[in-house]
């Protein structure tokens, strides 16, 4: 079974690496349009938590672990706004997830392009080592080996 990690910065980053890749990019568009806060969804006077900025800016996502991450990693008791270390670390941590996205997909295409390359070379050998090792079927004329044996008076009853 694995274990969960202890530190509130990786916890808050594996939340952050869950999400959906469109959520990420809104909540780092709402985290610097908006007045971020810790401890609650709003706090009345136009605050709000990462997660409500994000589905403010078309991140449509439910992720109840991130909100407990975030407020974990603020050590949130009551409504706050966010202080400037804990949006500069937030702000990083998208940053840094999307950036890994970015480097995957460019693997990822990397990879698939060596592989198309790779079976477009291989692929005629393949064709012809294939059509070597398959014997050419015989006609009925030259008789074929391997079909069924004729035995003689084939049709005629036995006596019994």
């Amino acid at each position: 079974m694995r274990r969960r990690a202890r530190d509130p910065i990786t916890r808050l980053q594996t939340a952050i690496d869950c999400l959906p890749e469109r959520t990420r990019r809104a909540m780092l568009d709402g985290v610097r349009a908006n007045t971020i806060v810790v401890g609650a969804y709003t706090d009345g006077n136009g605050g709000v938590c990462p997660m409500l900025a994000a589905h403010r800016n078309g991140g449509r996502t439910s992720f109840l672990s991130f909100a407990r991450a975030w407020d974990a990693f603020a050590r949130a008791d009551a409504v706050r706004p966010a202080s400037p270390r804990e949006l500069r670390v937030l702000e990083d941590l998208l940053v840094a997830s999307l950036a890994e996205d970015l480097e995957g997909v460019s693997d990822l295409a990397a990879a698939i392009a060596e592989h198309r390359a790779s079976a477009a070379r291989s692929r005629p050998k393949e064709i012809i080592a294939r059509r070597l090792r398959r014997p050419k079927p015989l006609t009925p004329a030259e008789g074929d080996p391997a079909g069924p044996p004729v035995a003689a008076g084939a049709g005629a009853r036995t006596a019994s």
